[in-house]
């Protein structure tokens, strides 16, 4: 099942802005006015508010598009629709700890993955959440695939098909800016990855 996290409900917050008001205008005993420094907290937690809201709608926004990002993009190989969720000069940080810049390396990446198991992809995301303003997104997957081709390691030389399966869990925690991935972090086990391949040592 997936699960989907917010932040506070904005409706929590209205509630307790609305108490925070009664409550202060309660003990000035002035049910009538608000003076000057009341309305600016309740201004202050107006504009709360609204980050919050916006941002909700922001969040969901992005998660839908990691959605489409991996349940299709990636697992088709449609990597021309690559731009519609990454930015052109994106960070890629890796599992095994490097990091690479900008859009081109990063789907020559995804394409190398796909040569000796074509099959790969992702179809659920068990788990997906962010933060308040949608700027940042967590998301684990299940990444799963065949080794049927011969994997390629450099010059000239191929590491032959064992036919296994792989089935590993992953995640990726996304920085969104003006719609876009700026940064992508992705996590997984890669010894658990080339031991289900059958190249583990």
């Amino acid at each position: 099942m997936k699960k989907t996290f917010y932040n506070l409900p904005a409706a929590i917050l209205i509630l307790c802005a609305g108490a925070f008001m009664i409550f202060f205008t309660g003990c000035s005993g002035n049910y009538n006015s608000v003076t000057t420094e009341m309305q600016a907290k309740v201004d202050s937690m107006t504009n709360v508010l609204k980050t919050y809201s916006d941002g909700n709608d922001s969040l969901e926004k992005h998660l839908i598009m990691f959605d489409t990002l991996d349940f299709v993009v990636f697992s088709t190989q449609d990597w021309v629709r690559f731009h519609e969720t990454h930015s052109n000069d994106i960070i890629v940080n890796w599992p095994d700890g490097h990091h690479t810049n900008g859009l081109p390396r990063h789907i020559q990446d995804m394409i190398a993955m796909f040569v000796y198991a074509p099959d790969t992809r992702i179809k659920v995301h068990p788990i997906r959440f962010g933060n308040g303003t949608g700027e940042w997104t967590c998301v684990t997957g299940v990444m799963e695939g065949t080794f049927t081709k011969p994997m390629p390691i450099g010059n000239g030389k191929f590491i032959q098909p064992t036919g296994k399966s792989f089935k590993i869990p992953m995640c990726t925690v996304g920085h969104w800016k003006d719609g876009l991935m700026i940064e992508e972090s992705l996590f997984w086990d890669n010894q658990t990855y080339m031991n289900q391949m059958g190249l583990g040592k």
